[in-house]
């Protein structure tokens, strides 16, 4: 893709998953990297979320492919410390080019009426308000760098929701409409902002047994194949879930040349689970 070498990007939720996948995929087509994440255990998420180890190992994963990273440990729902990673950033690399707003959760599932107050605060806290948090932190670098791309993560849950994860589903619906105004406000200025809305991703936020449960509940101890049978069920297309480099090949489409009149639209990489 053209219009990414030398270019900067922030990346949250960096340590692994689809954030490592994002950060290592930008900087294999010349774009350093700021990678963030809160590198410790939230309470009530049902699996195990990035360290400082793995952090470093996306920096050096960066390093190897030819870039410069510097990794920086900041929770996206402290909005003084995201935008102290903004100011961090950009003061080492010089400017800002790129923003991936990819930290999200997935909590234990309930319907609408059964999801007690503080995991419904927390899974709009990470997957909305961080969202906001990162993207209000890097839109004055973006705008002094002349323009650039806000990517924001969103899910098909938020165009098709699914029962049982209402929470979620708000949450990703609320991105969608924060990128919707984000787009039309930043037009002027050369910022496009847009959104991935992806089905289930093959990453650790997917692969762990609190959420193999809520697919197969009638199974204590689910194996795989239970899962990815079940799972296979939400897709048009026959597999079970995407790979985070199927997400990766978005963002790097969307931060590029090739995408420069892009803006303002919810993009689905779901394997037709919108349309089933």
């Amino acid at each position: 893709m053209s219009g990414l070498e030398s270019k900067v990007a922030f990346v949250t939720g960096a340590a692994h998953g689809q954030g490592r996948s994002h950060a290592v995929g930008l900087a294999k087509q010349g774009v350093d990297i700021i990678a963030v994440d809160v590198c410790g255990q939230i309470p009530l998420v049902p699996y195990a979320l990035g360290t400082k180890e793995e952090l470093d190992e996306t920096v050096a994963l960066v390093q190897e492919a030819g870039r410069q990273a510097i990794g920086i440990v900041a929770d996206v729902r402290d909005g003084a410390a995201i935008s102290a990673a903004a100011v961090a950033g950009e003061e080492h690399f010089g400017r800002i080019d790129i923003v991936v707003a990819n930290a999200g959760v997935n909590l234990d599932g309930a319907p609408a009426q059964d999801i007690p107050d503080e995991a419904w605060q927390l899974m709009l806290d990470i997957n909305l308000t961080g969202v906001w948090h990162t993207a209000r932190s890097t839109v004055p670098a973006l705008l002094r760098a002349g323009g650039g791309s806000i990517i924001m993560t969103s899910s098909v849950a938020a165009l098709r929701p699914y029962s049982g994860i209402a929470h979620y589903n708000a949450a990703k619906a609320g991105v969608v409409a924060l990128m919707q105004t984000m787009a039309l406000e930043l037009a002027p200025h050369g910022v496009r902002v847009n959104t991935l809305n992806p089905s289930a991703v093959e990453t650790p936020m997917i692969m762990n047994e609190a959420l193999m449960r809520n697919f197969v509940p009638e199974s204590p101890q689910p194996t795989h194949e239970e899962f990815a049978s079940r799972a296979q069920l939400i897709n048009a297309m026959p597999i079970p879930w995407v790979q985070p480099i199927d997400i990766t090949n978005a963002v790097i489409w969307l931060a590029s040349d090739e995408a420069r009149y892009v803006t303002g639209v919810a993009l689905p990489i779901d394997a037709g689970a919108r349309i089933k």
